[in-house]
C-alpha cells in the first residue's frame, strides 16, 4: 500500500492596509516552495487575492484592465491605534472571512499550512489566517515564511506558528516537513483552478547596495536560476492559460548576456502570445539599445524603471543606482524599440528621509522632460537597512505598522505637502496626453 502523501494547505493572506492593488501580485515564493515538493504532497490552495475566485468575479467593479491588473475586494475597517494619526480610510482586502471559514469547514484537516508573507506592516491578514485555523483545524501544523519574518522575526514569534522560515535556508522547512524537495521544478502554478496573470523570476538578489532596500538581506547574493527550469515554468504558465506574465527580479538586466537574453531568444524561437511586463524596477544603466529591442521582440509590454532621484549628491549617498544620464538614454532606446511612452514608467520614491537633497521635483520634471509617466513610490522604513533605521527617530520601527509606505510620507513631509506632491505628478502625466 503506498504511503500516504502529506496535505498541505497553502494560504496567501488578506491585506490591512490603506492601499492596496492587484499589480501583478502572486504569492510568488510561497508557489515556488511549493513546486518543490511537487508530486510529493497533496496541495490545495487559498488565495485571498485571487480576483479570479468565483466570489470576486462577480464583483464588477473588480474588472481586469488590458494587462490583467485590477482593484480587490476591500471594505472598510477601523485603522489600528499606531496609524490613528493619518488621515486615510484604512481597510481589508481581499476574499471576506467567512469564505475560508466556510473553506476549512467543508475540507478535511490539512497536515501543515503554509502561509506567505510580504510586507511586514500586513503582518495583520497572517495574525487572522493563524486564528482561523487555530479555530477550526487545531492540530494543523503552521508554518510561515517570507520578508516579514525575515525582517521582523521577534514580532513574527507572537503570531503562533509552529515554524518560522526566515530569509532563503528552505533546510528547516524539508526536515519539518521529513520530504526531500526536487530543486529543478518550477513553482506550483496548477494549484490555481483558473489563470490568467502569473510570475517569473530568472535571479535572486540583487548585486547592488541600495541603502533603502531589503533585498540584500532577504535573499542575499545574485544569482541565476537554470535557464531549464525557467523555460518551464513559462510553458506551463501558458498551458494554465496566463496571458500576463511579469518578472518579479530585482536586477533583470544585471549580467544579462549569461541570464535575460538566452531566455529571450528562447521565447522568441516558440513565438508565445503572452505580455511581459517589469514591475520591479528594471535599472535603465543596463537597458542598451539592442537588449531593448530583444525585450520588446520577445513581448515586454510595459517598462518600469527605477529612478528615485536627479540629485546626484543624493544617489552617491543611497547607492549610485542610476543617473540622468542613464534614464534618459534607456528611455530613448526603450521608444525607438517601438514602446509606446505611455508604457513605460519612472519610479520616484516620496518621503525618503534625505528629501532635502533628493530634489523630488526637479526629478519628477525630468521625467516628464523625457515624455515617459511617473510614479511616486512612497518610502517604506524598512528595519534592518540604513535608511529605514535612520527613521526610528520618527517612528517606533519595532511595531512594524509603521513600516506602512502610505503613512510614512505623510508623517515626514505632512499631510498638505504629500497631497502636494502627488498631485503634481498627476498633472505631470495628464500633460503628456494634451497637444503642445
Amino acid at each position: 500500500m503506498p504511503e500516504r502523501k502529506p496535505k498541505i494547505l497553502l494560504v496567501n493572506p488578506p491585506v490591512y492596509d490603506f492601499a492596496a492593488y492587484d499589480f501583478w501580485l502572486k504569492p510568488y515564493g510561497l508557489l515556488t516552495v511549493a513546486g518543490y515538493l511537487r508530486g510529493k504532497a497533496d496541495f490545495a490552495l487559498f488565495d485571498y487575492l485571487d480576483r479570479l475566485h468565483p466570489f470576486a468575479a462577480k464583483q464588477k467593479q473588480l474588472q481586469s484592465d488590458r494587462w490583467g491588473r485590477g482593484r480587490f475586494c476591500s471594505r472598510r475597517i477601523p485603522t489600528p491605534a499606531p496609524l490613528a494619526t493619518i488621515p486615510r480610510y484604512f481597510r481589508r482586502f481581499g476574499l471576506p472571512r467567512d469564505i475560508f471559514a466556510d473553506y476549512l469547514a467543508r475540507t478535511d484537516p490539512p497536515d501543515y499550512v503554509l502561509i506567505q508573507t510580504t510586507m511586514t506592516y500586513w503582518y495583520p491578514g497572517v495574525e487572522e489566517v493563524i486564528r482561523d485555523i487555530r479555530s477550526i483545524h487545531p492540530s494543523a501544523k503552521i508554518i510561515s515564511g517570507g520578508n516579514y519574518v525575515t525582517l521582523c522575526p521577534s514580532h513574527a514569534e507572537t503570531l503562533g506558528a509552529d515554524l518560522l522560515i526566515p530569509g532563503t535556508n528552505l533546510q528547516p522547512l524539508w526536515d519539518y516537513l521529513e520530504i526531500t524537495p526536487d530543486l529543478r521544478q518550477p513553482a506550483l502554478w496548477e494549484v490555481y483552478p483558473k489563470l490568467s496573470v502569473g510570475a517569473l523570476k530568472l535571479t535572486d538578489g540583487c548585486p547592488f547596495k541600495c541603502t533603502y532596500c531589503s533585498v540584500p538581506r532577504v535573499y542575499g547574493q545574485f544569482s541565476a536560476r537554470p535557464l531549464d527550469r525557467s523555460l518551464a515554468e513559462l510553458k506551463l504558465l501558458i498551458r494554465l492559460g496566463a496571458k500576463n506574465i511579469a518578472f518579479y527580479d530585482d536586477a533583470l538586466l544585471f549580467n544579462a548576456e549569461q541570464v535575460l537574453i538566452p531566455f529571450l531568444n528562447e521565447i522568441i524561437k516558440q513565438n508565445p502570445a503572452v505580455n511581459l511586463h517589469s514591475p520591479n524596477a528594471l535599472n535603465a544603466r543596463f537597458l542598451t539599445k539592442d537588449l531593448a529591442e530583444l525585450m520588446v521582440r520577445a513581448g515586454f509590454k510595459t517598462f518600469y524603471l527605477g529612478f528615485e532621484s536627479a540629485s546626484a549628491q543624493w544617489q552617491k549617498r543611497t547607492g549610485s543606482k542610476v543617473f540622468c544620464e542613464e534614464l534618459a538614454s534607456a528611455v530613448r532606446h526603450i521608444k525607438t524599440a517601438g514602446t509606446d511612452p505611455a508604457n513605460i514608467t519612472a519610479y520616484q520614491i516620496l518621503g525618503h528621509p534625505y528629501s532635502d537633497i533628493q530634489q523630488l521635483e526637479d526629478s519628477m520634471r525630468f521625467v516628464n522632460s523625457l515624455g515617459i509617466r511617473g510614479t511616486l513610490a512612497d518610502f517604506s522604513p524598512i528595519p534592518g537597512t540604513s535608511d529605514g533605521d535612520c527613521c526610528g527617530k520618527y517612528v517606533d520601527l519595532a511595531e512594524p505598522l509603521n513600516h506602512n509606505k502610505t503613512a510614512f510620507p505623510i508623517i515626514l513631509l505632512g499631510f498638505d505637502q504629500s497631497n502636494r506632491l502627488k498631485d503634481l505628478q498627476r498633472a505631470l502625466n495628464r500633460s503628456l496626453a494634451s497637444p503642445l
